[in-house]
This record gives structure tokens, sequence and C-alpha cells, in this order.
């Protein structure tokens, strides 16, 4: 108790040396032995914390949000502050990472300490900084994938002092519901992360399909989102949607066990580089042929997930059926009119019909480098 009180006061002692007369006539108060004695007999465990100068360090965020598309540029503002007092440190560090989308982990993006710079997995060589000024921390990323969408943190430690600011990247892009040919509702989480890549995609997030919601996606079939969650939009209540008499929205099942429980997926695709087209002069062909015909191009049958994006942010419009890599038959119309998708300008699909009938033409990709 007494080396205790030792201890503080003599600290007392020396921060009297920076304040006001009546702020030290009032610190003098609080640190007398009849204030000490009561406070340690009524709360003997109890920590008070004391800031002599306040703050030394905070972050400035200039934009919560930063919008961009996959094979993009994009960079995520941060700028940080310190005391004018404080000398300078060569060993202050700036650290960004990438949070998960259910917040449990975060994944390391960017390290910069003085000279020493690092980047890790899959932003190897994608990441710098900006370094506008002494002050700037702002990450900038190039070439960006689909799997850079989400929450970054920004962090800059200097020696005692720690502070944090967080930026989202979104993407342009289109959400669209998917099933495998063998049926709906038979994906488990681990099948439907493939299921989306396969189709040139990812799973879809929250905040992705709530925009997707907003423009008028409406979807009866349950699917997973990148949280684990099973949700689904609705525009157009009705009963076998959750009820006539409920309001719009999305339909939420909550979080479900990734391993044992089984739904469709909401997968989400960008812009590309490439060549979306529907293969002509084409005469009907069986899927083997179409994948052929597609490779004698010099391009390859086309994904779902380049047909949604190619409808979405090109407006291409083809009335005619055809051939994509999963063995759907779909067609693109933007564009709605009698025969070809009179009420609404949507992906059509047609099914995964037998892949050896010579009923439909080809859609075919050729990438750029």
């Amino acid at each position: 108790m007494n080396k205790e009180m030792t201890l503080i006061q003599r600290d007392h002692v020396k921060w009297k040396q920076n304040i006001t007369a009546p702020d030290r006539e009032a610190l003098d108060q609080a640190f007398s032995t009849e204030n000490f004695d009561q406070a340690f007999n009524l709360a003997p465990y109890r920590t008070i914390y004391l800031s002599e100068n306040g703050p030394g360090l905070f972050v400035i965020k200039e934009r919560a949000k930063v919008v961009s598309h996959r094979g993009g540029n994009a960079t995520l503002p941060c700028t940080f502050q310190r005391n004018p007092a404080f000398v300078p440190n060569p060993k202050m560090r700036i650290k960004w990472t990438k949070l998960t989308s259910d917040y449990l982990k975060e994944i390391d993006v960017f390290v910069a300490m003085g000279f020493n710079k690092k980047s890790y997995g899959s932003f190897h060589g994608r990441v710098h900084l900006q370094g506008a000024s002494e002050n700037d921390a702002s990450l900038v990323i190039t070439e960006i994938t689909l799997e850079d969408y989400g929450r970054f943190k920004c962090e800059v430690i200097d020696g005692l002092e720690d502070a944090t600011a967080v930026v989202s990247l979104n993407l342009q892009g289109v959400v669209f519901p998917y099933f495998p040919p063998f049926g709906r509702y038979n994906l488990n989480f681990q099948e439907a992360e493939k299921a989306c890549q396969n189709q040139d995609a990812i799973v879809a997030s929250f905040d992705q399909l709530y925009q997707a919601w907003r423009e008028g996606l409406d979807w009866c079939n349950a699917g997973w989102l990148s949280d684990g969650s099973v949700q689904y939009p609705i525009t157009k209540p009705r009963e076998p949607c959750g009820g006539k008499n409920t309001v719009p929205g999305i339909r939420n099942y909550g979080m479900q066990d990734k391993q044992k429980n089984r739904y469709d997926v909401f997968c989400f695709t960008s812009k590309y580089k490439g060549h979306f087209y529907y293969l002509t002069p084409s005469s009907k062909m069986t899927y083997d042929e179409a994948v052929l015909a597609c490779q004698k191009d010099g391009a390859q049958i086309a994904k779902v997930g380049q047909m949604y994006a190619a409808w979405k942010l090109q407006g291409y419009d083809r009335c005619d059926g055809g051939w994509l890599a999963d063995g759907s038959v779909r067609y693109p119309i933007s564009r709605p009119r009698r025969r070809c998708s009179p009420t609404e300008a949507a992906v059509r699909f047609s099914g995964f019909p037998d892949k050896k009938h010579k009923l439909y033409g080809v859609y075919c990709f050729k990438g750029y480098n």
C-alpha cells in the first residue's frame, strides 16, 4: 500500500510541473492521503488511467468505401497525424490487413517499417503505399481480383500508440443465383464456393445481394452467402416465398452448418478482360461439338459468370439459346421483346438438356492477356 502510494505520488509531483494553477490545486486534493486511503479502501482493485497529453496518434480515412472493378486499380485512403512534440520514430509501422466476412480473422496484406516493406499471399507484387506525404499510409492495389472485394484495416503503430481505420473495397459487378446440373439444394458451403469459382465468380456477400435486391433481383430459392448464412431476395411477396402478406426484403435462414446443410448459392462476378460472343455462323450442335467449335475459334466455351457480366455490364443481348461450360443452355436479353423475355431484361435459363441433343448453338469466351 505504502509502496503503491509512493510511486503514484512521485508521478503526481512530475505531472504538476506541466499544468495550470487551478488544475494543480485539484490534483493536490485528489492525491491527498485522506483521499488515497478512501479510494483504496472502497475500491482496492480499481485501476485509474490518466492521460497527460491526450492521444498522440490518430488515423484519418477520407472515404469509408472505394469502388473499382476486376482488373482495375484502387487506392484505399489512410492518413495519420502524430503529436508534433513526438520525435521521429524510424520504427513506426504501417500494417494493412483484410478482414474476413465473419470478422473472425485478419489476412496479412502489406507491412512497412522504414525502408522495409513486404506484401503477402495473393497480394504479393500488387500492393504498395501511395506515399504522397510522410503521413500518407494509403494502400494502392493493382490488377484487382474478385477475391480482393471486402474490408481492409489500416493500422499505424508508433511505439506504444496504435490507431486504426477500416476501408471497404467494393466492385462493380452482378449477382446471380446458381445451382448445379444435378439439381437444387445440393451444395454445402465448400461445394458452393467451388461452383462459383468454376463459373468465373465468387460467393456473393450480403451487401452484394442486398444491392442486387435493390436493383430488382427476385429469387425464391435460398442460397449460401460468403459469411456462411443462407438467404434469398424477394421483391414480389408470394406464398411459396415467405407468404404473400409479407414485405419485400431479404429472407434470412441464418447461419448454417457449412458441412452438413445444402442449398443453392448466390455468386458474384465483375468486369473481365476478354471477348464474350455467340459463335456464328453455327449450326445446332451437341455439347461436345460446342466445346470443340469454340476451341477451333481460338476460344473456350463461356462460363455462366461471363454471360452474366456481359449482359449486366455491357448490355449484351442475344435471343439464341447456347451451350455454356457447365452444360446449361442460356441466353442474355437486355432489350425485352416478344419471344425473347417479353417482360424483363434477364439471363434466360433453358435448363441442363441432354448433352447429345443437337438443338443449340454456343457462347464462347476469348480472354485477353
